[in-house]
């Protein structure tokens, strides 16, 4: 599996830092981040956020927190992703 990084937290000061990549076959996102706290997991979790649909957090996944001032990041991160899938 190949990954395109796009960028790295502006503000890193080293020690893991909020990382955005893209998944060269799939495009898919791969993204690293603070590990969400229990109160933010229980939030998601005990919410049903589309009618129907199951609450709760799947062992496989989690959910992470990833610091506002990388939305151009993101946003960059979701171009790539469209162009490799073909989106565009």
């Amino acid at each position: 599996m190949a990954l395109e990084f796009v960028g790295i937290d502006p503000e890193t000061t080293g020690g893991g830092s909020p990382t955005v990549w893209v998944e060269d076959e799939t495009a898919d996102l791969v993204l690293q981040g603070e590990e969400a706290d229990k109160l933010l997991k229980a939030q998601v979790s005990g919410t049903e956020w589309v009618a129907g649909h199951d609450t709760g957090i799947p062992a496989h996944e989690t959910v992470i927190r990833i610091p506002a001032r990388m939305v151009p990041i993101l946003r960059e991160a979701c171009d790539v992703a469209e162009r490799r899938a073909g989106f565009r």
